[in-house]
Formats: C-alpha cells, structure tokens, sequence
C-alpha cells in the first residue's frame, strides 16, 4: 500500500529544478500514505513526473523503491496496491520464457514484466488485487493510469490550466494535485449537490471541477499529443454481474456453501502475505467473523484482531466480537473509546478525507484503524459483504413498501401524497397529540408530521429506482440547496442498460455494487486507515468472489427473512450461531445528540446565516430552518445537517491551506455565475 502523484505538461518543463521542486511538494503530501520511502522520477523531454511513497509490505528492501522501470527500459511505473497473485504470475512469465533477471520480489517488477510481455491491458486483466498506478511508456510517450475492478484503491485525474501551460494532474489523493501551481481549487458546484444527496462525491465527478476519478475497472490513457483522455474498462462491473446472474449456479445449496467457502479461504490466504506483521478488524457482525474465522483456521498462530467500543449501548458491538475472538483462539485488542474521543477525531475529518465526506462512521473507523496500527501494519476487513450477500434491511424494506403501495394507481398515490404534505409538520403533529389518547398505543409516534410527510414522498414514487433513490438520498432536492448547483446524471439517476435484467432486490444490491460501495465504504476505509500508514485488505473483493456471489440464486442470500444465507452457513462451520445471531447496529456515533450538546457551538459557527451567505455556496433559509427544528427537538435532522458541515468545515481547511488563502474561495462564485453550468468529469484542457 501506498500513495503516488505526478503530473504531464503538455509541453516539455523549462526548468528541471522548478520541476522536481513541485514534484516533490506534491508527493510530500501524501506522506502518510508510505513513510518509509519516497521516489521521484523525471522526463524534462516529455513533460512527465512521477512521485511515490512507500509503505514496504512485500519485499522490505531497497529493490521495491518506486518510481520502477521495467527490465526492458520502456515502462516506468508508481502503483499502490497489491497484486496477491503476482508469484503465479512470475511462474507463467518463466514457462513462457518471459521472465526477466528478477532484481527482488515486489508485485511491482511482477507487473512491469508482465507489461513487458503482455502489454498493459493483458496484463491487468490477469492480476487478482486492490491497484491504482501511472506507467508511461517511454515508447510511444503515452500515460496510462489504471484503477482495479470494484475501486478499493482512489486515483483522481484532470487537465489544469490553459493553452501550453496546461498539466495533466493525477494521484491518489486530492491534496497531492492541490499542491501543483497549475489547480485551480474552482468548486464543482454539481458534485457538492451529490455529495448533500448521498454524503460522498460518486465517481466520476469529484468536488473540484476538471478533476475526475478514474472509474473502477478502467484503463486511461493520456498524451501531450492526444490530450483528450480515453477511458475503456477491462473488467466491467455490470456486464460481469449481468454474466454471473445469467449463468447461475446449478448446485445444491450445500454445494454453493462449500464452494463460497473454498473461494473465501483461496482469497483471505492470497490476502494473508505479507512481509510485515498482519491482523484484522473484527465487529463480532457475520462479515468480520467469516474473514476472521478464516484466516485463523488457516495460521499456525494466533490472528491479531481488533475492535473499538463505546459506552452507548446502541452503539457497542465490542462485546460480541470479544467473544467471538475467544471462541476462535485470537489475540484481541479492544479499545473502548469515550465519546470525547471520538469527538476529538472531528477536527482531522477536512484533511484526512480530501474531499467532501459525511458518512459519519468516518470516526469510528478511524479510530479502529489507529489501535490496529500500533500492532500491526496490514489489516483484514469484512466490508462488502452486504452489498454481496444481502446484508442491508433496507433491500427488503424497499421491496415491500414498493408492492404494497403498486396495490393503487400512481395518480390516486400522487394525489394523496400531495394531501398530505399541503398540511405542514407542525400541524399534523398538533392532530396527532390530540387524537393520542384515542389511538392505541402502537399507533402512536413521535414527530407524525415527519413520518407522513417522509411517507408521502414514497407514495409518489413511479418506480421502484426512485423509491430506491429516496431511501439512500438525504437531502431530496439538493440541488435547490446549492447556489448554481445542477445535480449531474449519475447511476442512481439515469437508465443503466447493462441492468435491465435486475428486478426488485437484486437490482438494488447492484446499484450499491456500482456506488454505494466504492464511493462511501472502500473510501471510508482507505483514508482512515491510511491516515495511520495502514494497509486494508478486502477478501470478499476477490474478483472471483465477486462474480460467483453475484451467480447465486437469491433464494441462497435471502432465506426465510434472513440475510446472507449461504455467508451464514460459512460462518457457521466455524462459529456457533448463538455468538452471531443478533440485530444488525452498524458502526455509527450518535451524531444528533452532539449537535445538540457538545457540538453546538462549533455547528452553530459554521451554519450561521451570515457566514452562509458570505461564503455563497447555499442557499440559507432551509439549512438554518432545519438547524433550528433540530435543536427544538421538533425532527432528527442529524444527517442533513452533517453533510453541510462536513462541506463547510472542508473549504475552511481547504481556504487555510491554500498559499494565500483567506478563508474563502475567492471570485470562485463568480466564476460559476460566469460559466453558466456544472461541468462533468475532466476532459482536455482549454486552449
């Protein structure tokens, strides 16, 4: 695991000291991501620099220094991953009379050799791993930037700049582009509308205009020549998923469990290398518990594992994993953490995440990561096994709230539903404590008004994507929000042909395989952990596991009410299921109640109208409208209310950082009045 940077002018640099200067103010700002080593590499001739930090996983010597170039000269690669088949790879490249003088044992020569002999496309196609890297070719001087299949790893890319003083950008993280002199720091006042609706930025789009992410699955290639950058999949998740469910497994359901398990174990054993020492998170939840309970019947010695607790009972699952890790013999740490503590991590939120985020579990995992890191430097996670196996309520939820209100017709439901919101909130709250003492008891709620006023708004829903799109939105029309802001297509608002063929659950599991999971969790648990210069791997990531989860039948994900079925069945072999059947918390923090009380104040500065209005990127009246039903207690806007936050304290950090900054983006709003759009993903620069 690592972090790389670098940048392509469009033509050659005037001056290589100046060059290497910014090169290595990009490449220094991604330290956290490798401390133990850094590499920079220069063409004056072609315009091109590669910057890298290690973090020295396989093959702790000096022969794993990137920038690497290629035995043959033609290729010079940054990457940032791991490639856990690159020893079988070198065994084909040897039978095939390929191989070159191996100078050590990194995946890294392993994939330089393979492009030698393959070419770059061939010989990504054969890797099984977690990448993102730039390679040029010395050859054709051409840039190639490439990302693996479900996104576990981020890479950002876009031209800055005009005319012969434009520069191709790219890197791991935002702050390496930033510290260019060519970025812009112009906000995409399209993706911050996303990022209100969903709590992350979905790729492609990123929170800065011109700079895209590069889309999981793809290929890009650039050149000073061809400045307009080509993107092409070699691995596509949709038509992969589409296959798999076209193809589905014939076996009996004992069959499936045994060869999810074989497939499980191959993955958690090609994930378990390492050359430094290895544990996992463990939460005591299905996913965890199945990698763990793997990688332990799997070593000779006990697994490092480890988990974080809170005093909120609503939020402590550290109980359940203890005894899961006692039960399968492992050397568990916990740490419980004080709400104080967790608090504390706010403040590191603007940096660590680069970039717009306000899934709030933000903390916890960033805490988790930190006591990992004290013990070990790679760590095993269960994250993705809902998205895979059917772990999320809200699959069924949505099914059948969409067959009870398909029982009438659309303009009779929109009718009703917009009765019920002509009455505000505040009124229908007023009939229902009035009506209470003649309403039995189970028919009595708290916040009414909010209840029917959220049920009118399914009841209008034409299809089962946009009751889908609801669920998983917060703010419903964020774009309204944002001053300028035109919400941009994405997948979860626009047709997807290659999902035709998904109805009901299975569709909704794909679209959260398609953003949900590579936008909001692999880059929740990327930054956290690489905040600490920690490795996280993702069994379940296996493109393998992937493809043959998506060919069960549903019958063996979703069996009698519960979830993940066949997952169960594997974990079950291993674990009693009394350790493990219990309701699902997830690894939230009760941020409602710190809005309310110990972050009061910090919210309230930063949600003023007046600093609101100054800054010019909402529009106030609703943001200050639901902060103050929020503190009366009146709804639970907790979740509205952080994904503004989480904007407003990052341009803050973002305005102190930048050289010059003023606590503002300044003339930003005037150029997007000026421009009249939100511009899309990053194409070629102006002239």
């Amino acid at each position: 695991m690592c972090g790389f940077t670098g940048f392509l002018g469009a033509s050659p640099f005037q001056e290589d000291g100046a060059s290497r200067a910014v090169l290595g103010r990009m490449t220094d700002s991604i330290r956290h991501r490798g401390p133990d080593d850094a590499g920079y590499w220069l063409d004056v001739g072609h315009g091109i620099a590669l910057g890298h930090r290690r973090l020295a996983i396989i093959d702790l010597s000096p022969a794993g220094h990137q920038p690497m170039p290629s035995s043959s000269g033609r290729y010079v690669i940054a990457f940032n991953g791991e490639i856990y088949n690159h020893v079988t790879l070198r065994d084909e490249l040897a039978g095939a009379g390929a191989a070159p003088a191996w100078r050590g044992r990194s995946d890294t020569e392993t994939l330089l050799a393979g492009f030698d002999a393959w070419g770059i496309a061939a010989t990504v196609e054969r890797a099984v791993g977690m990448f993102a890297f730039a390679v040029w070719d010395r050859y054709s001087a051409t840039l190639t930037l490439g990302r693996d299949r479900i996104g576990e790893k981020p890479l950002y890319y876009g031209w800055q700049g005009r005319g012969r003083d434009a520069v191709f950008v790219f890197g791991s993280e935002l702050k390496a582009l930033r510290a260019h002199p060519a970025f812009e720091h112009v906000v995409d006042r399209g993706a911050l509308s996303l990022q209100l609706r969903h709590s992350y930025v979905p790729a492609p789009y990123s929170i800065y205009r011109g700079i895209a992410k590069l889309t999981p699955g793809c290929l890009l290639t650039v050149s000073s020549r061809d400045r307009a950058p080509r993107v092409n999949p070699y691995w596509s998740r949709e038509r992969r998923m589409a296959a798999a469910a076209a193809n589905p497994f014939s076996g009996s359901p004992q069959e499936a469990v045994t060869q999810l398990e074989t497939l499980l174990k191959g993955a958690v054993k090609a994930q378990m290398i390492a050359d430094v020492p290895l544990g996992a998170f463990l939460s005591g939840g299905v996913d965890s518990s199945t990698v763990v309970a793997l990688m332990q019947a799997q070593s000779a010695r006990p697994v490092k594992t480890f988990s974080i607790g809170f005093q909120e009972a609503g939020y402590n699952e550290a109980e359940y994993a203890k005894a899961v890790a006692q039960h399968l013999g492992t050397e568990h740490t916990e740490l419980y953490v004080t709400a104080e503590q967790g608090r504390a991590v706010i403040p590191r939120l603007p940096s660590l995440y680069d970039e717009p985020f306000s899934d709030s579990s933000q903390m916890p995992t960033f805490l988790v990561s930190q006591l990992a890191r004290q013990h070990v430097t790679v760590s095993l996670s269960g994250d993705a096994g809902d998205e895979l196996f059917c772990g999320y309520s809200r699959y069924q939820f949505a099914a059948s709230l969409w067959n009870t209100i398909t029982a009438g017709p659309l303009p009779l439901r929109r009718l009703a539903a917009n009765g019920i919101t002509r009455v505000s909130v505040d009124s229908w709250n007023r009939m229902a404590k009035l009506l209470a003492p003649a309403m039995p008891r189970r028919l009595r709620f708290p916040n009414t008004g909010d209840k029917l006023h959220k049920g009118a708004q399914v009841l209008g829903c034409a299809s089962l994507d946009a009751l889908y799109l609801g669920l998983v939105s917060h703010w419903d029309d964020p774009a309204a929000l944002v001053i300028g802001g035109i919400e941009p297509p994405t997948v979860l608002r626009s047709e997807t042909p290659a999902l035709a063929a998904f109805h009901g659950v299975p569709r909704m599991m794909a679209l959260d395989l398609l953003t949900y999971l590579p936008d909001d969790i692999l880059v929740k648990v990327d930054r956290a952990a690489m905040a600490v210069a920690l490795e996280t791997r993702i069994p379940f990531l296996d493109h393998r596991v992937v493809e043959f989860a998506w060919s069960l039948p549903q019958s063996m994900k979703l069996r009698d009410g519960a979830s993940k079925w066949a997952l169960r069945q594997v974990l079950y072999r291993h674990v009693p299921p009394s350790l493990i059947e219990r309701p699902k918390m997830g690894f939230g923090v009760p941020i409602g109640d710190w809005l309310r009380g110990p972050l009061r104040d910090w919210s309230e500065s930063l949600l003023s109208e007046s600093r609101l209005r100054a800054e010019g990127f909402f529009h106030p009246l609703e943001i200050r409208r639901k902060w103050d039903e929020h503190l009366a207690g009146k709804r639970n806007w907790q979740y509205h209310l952080w994904d503004v936050l989480m904007f407003q304290a990052w341009a803050e950090e973002q305005s102190r950082s930048r050289p010059g900054g003023s606590g503002n983006f300044d003339n930003e709003m005037a150029e997007v009045l000026d421009s009249g759009q939100s511009p899309g993903p990053a194409g070629t620069p102006a002239a």
